[in-house]
């Protein structure tokens, strides 16, 4: 079996603070970061329970060079860096039977969410596809869809792993902590969660022949909603960006791989925005 792991840290246990997930605090992002790569382990040491595997690790954590690597398999393959032309999707295709996000966060303005937001809440408010209201893992399980792959297992606080769950009934859901605030979990241990990590990968691979790939249908209408005006005047200026309302912008296009392309640029552009005139 061949399985893709998108790896992102903030639904890690014991995660409530961006302190704990910002590269530039060299003391307490050293230590969660390696929390983060236990997870990692824990799903890869599961899923091979179950017989052998080829595993590809997409690091999807903000400058996405955080994994400890000699923390995990060592026959994996690691993506690691920014930026992806896929993001925290890279590396998807037709050769993988499955997929695990793990460490996944829910969507900006989810309550009862930990640091929930989506990509760059500095930038984006909002971003929905075909009317849906998108979390990153909505956004990236559709980018694997499109090969065909399903994602089986979520990992994170339970309010994320519930929301997924709703569009992916076939997964399974691992939640590690329980918001308490957007800065503040009741989370389970470091050690214990990688237990439950571990029998989730299980379950997730003994139940894989019911998952199906998560899709949109064409055509492809994306919405994103962004945190200030002139962020949203920036990516106006993009071909087929149509502006809607004063922070709000419409791209409609035949397929997915273009909308999912063009909110990465549009997000990246908007971003110019943020730096003083």
């Amino acid at each position: 079996m061949k399985l893709y792991v998108s790896a992102d840290m903030e639904g890690t246990a014991g995660v409530c603070s961006w302190s704990q997930v910002d590269p530039s605090n060299q003391h307490e992002y050293p230590i969660y970061r390696r929390y983060m790569s236990h997870e990692v382990r824990a799903a890869i040491d599961g899923a091979r329970a179950c017989g052998p595997c080829d595993v590809l690790v997409n690091d999807s954590h903000w400058d996405m060079r955080n994994l400890l690597w000699d923390e995990l398999p060592d026959d994996v393959r690691v993506i690691s860096g920014a930026r992806k032309p896929l993001s925290m999707a890279e590396g998807a295709s037709d050769r993988y039977d499955a997929a695990f996000f793990t460490g996944y966060h829910g969507a900006i303005g989810t309550a009862g969410a930990v640091l929930a937001h989506t990509y760059n809440d500095a930038t984006l408010y909002e971003v929905r596809v075909n009317g849906v209201a998108c979390s990153e893992a909505l956004l990236n399980a559709a980018v694997l869809g499109l090969y065909g792959t399903p994602v089986v297992m979520v990992t994170g606080d339970r309010t994320t792993v519930e929301s997924t769950l709703r569009a992916l009934p076939w997964a399974v859901g691992v939640p590690v902590k329980d918001a308490v605030g957007y800065y503040a979990a009741n989370s389970l241990t470091p050690d214990a969660a990688c237990r439950a990590i571990a029998e989730g990968a299980r379950e997730a691979i003994a139940r894989i022949a019911s998952a199906k790939p998560f899709t949109f249908e064409p055509p492809i209408e994306l919405v994103i909603e962004t945190a200030t005006v002139p962020q949203a005047d920036f990516i106006e200026l993009l071909p087929r960006f149509e502006r809607i309302g004063g922070r709000t912008v419409r791209f409609v296009c035949g397929e997915y791989l273009t909308a999912f392309h063009a909110f990465l640029v549009a997000m990246r552009l908007g971003g110019a925005a943020n730096i003083p005139a």
